[in-house]
């Protein structure tokens, strides 16, 4: 994908979206020369690169530097920023100072969580000209109030809620929604009736789209084991059978042999 524009055009003919969430220049490069639409620079690198327990500490600074990492590498992709905790709620001028921070950093395009209070700064920032992705359901940034990262909307009147907010964030001008560890029934039924995309993360597969970290997919934390994650590769074996092999070599002195020397 080359702008946001494509996501309605993936969503009328049927064709799923497929995301990943990347943080810095090593998987933005891996990512480049594959087969997926978009990146999405995420604040879950304060938990994935940064050991947090939350996503709580992601500032303005941390997100643009992070985004120009993966912009620099990834430069025919569509990326996607997260604007950080409380910049939506701070009022229109600071999440403008936010967004425009993120766009300058190489990003096409921000996402915000949640929508009850900051409709209005959400549809200034696309009137601003700032494309905007919409995030509900398990919002991380609100995982005190929350209680916890579970599932969302099971209840009918919380599941009537999402779908409000998902109608709201249409209205707002939000071009995608992702959609977070919600019921994949509830899902479904958002997706055939938003006229934007829906991007899935623990709520089933009929959404318009799918996003997954890469270093979920790739199996590199294999202690990180949530229900919605398939890991498609066992990196972390591979990378630890090589650090292995490495060191056995340095310690019977194989490593570096004359091949790898100079003379």
């Amino acid at each position: 994908m080359k702008t946001i524009r494509e996501f309605a055009e993936a969503k009328a003919e049927g064709r799923k979206i497929v995301m990943v969430t990347a943080y810095d220049a090593w998987s933005a490069r891996l990512l480049a020369a594959g087969p997926v639409d978009c990146l999405l620079v995420g604040d879950s690198v304060m938990m994935t690169l940064y050991g947090e327990r939350d996503t709580l500490g992601a500032t303005t600074e941390i997100m643009a530097t992070h985004t120009r990492l993966v912009a620099r590498q990834a430069p025919d992709k569509l990326i996607i920023a997260d604007l950080p905790f409380l910049a939506v709620r701070k009022g229109n001028a600071h999440a403008l100072d936010s967004a425009a921070a993120l766009l300058r950093a190489g990003a096409h395009a921000v996402k915000a969580e949640g929508v009850r209070g900051h409709a209005d700064v959400l549809h200034h920032l696309v009137e601003s000209g700032i494309p905007v992705m919409g995030h509900l359901g398990l919002t991380p940034q609100s995982v005190h109030a929350l209680g916890g990262y579970k599932v969302q909307a099971r209840e009918p009147a919380e599941a009537a809620q999402l779908r409000t907010d998902a109608v709201t964030l249409q209205e707002a001008g939000c071009f995608s929604v992702v959609l977070e560890c919600v019921p994949a029934a509830l899902a479904k039924s958002l997706t055939e009736a938003l006229t934007i995309s829906t991007i899935g993360i623990g709520a089933g597969a009929d959404c318009d789209g799918q996003v997954l970290v890469i270093h979920d997919l790739l199996g590199i934390n294999p202690d990180f084991k949530p229900k919605f994650v398939r890991r498609f590769a066992d990196t972390a074996t591979v990378m630890k059978d090589g650090i292995a092999a490495y060191a056995e070599a340095v310690r019977a002195g194989t490593f570096p042999d004359g091949k790898e020397s100079f003379r």
